[in-house]
């Protein structure tokens, strides 16, 4: 069970901390600035943790691995990043922005896990979508 749990508890204890760093970001810094540091530190990080959990581990081996996911995935989390910091600087509440883009995002997905990944909708998923957008709709609500 905890196999199974611990990643998401990871994925949310790390999206707490960095809903708080991205609207933290110095109002008159550049995000793209901002994001230089962000990375240099970010692959500072994943080098260390590479050695400390691949004892013995190749680097090298591992970028010969690789096809073109890792390289998009670049440009993708630039964009998660700096629309996060944007939206941020232009007023979007923290706990709005977070939930906005999350109900956005999981009515998507379950089209395109059915297109790309020949995931079944069903109708919970359906039932999901129409409380995600009521809820979308409450939270908006002035």
């Amino acid at each position: 069970m905890f196999s199974y749990v611990w990643p998401l508890g990871l994925v949310v204890v790390s999206n707490v901390f960095y809903q708080i760093c991205a609207k933290s970001v110095p109002e008159k810094m550049n995000p793209f600035a901002s994001l230089t540091i962000t990375y240099l530190v970010g692959a500072v990080a994943s080098v260390i943790l590479y050695f400390a959990l691949n004892k013995g581990g190749n680097l090298i081996q591992e970028y010969q691995k690789t096809n073109w996911a890792p390289f998009v995935l670049g440009f993708v989390i630039v964009g998660l990043e700096v629309g996060y910091i944007y939206a941020f600087k232009a007023g979007w509440p923290v706990s709005v922005a977070q939930i906005v883009q999350s109900v956005v995002l999981a009515v998507i997905l379950i089209f395109v896990g059915y297109l790309l990944y020949k995931e079944s909708i069903t109708w919970n998923k359906i039932v999901g979508i129409l409380v995600c957008l009521a809820g979308l709709g409450l939270i908006n609500m002035k």
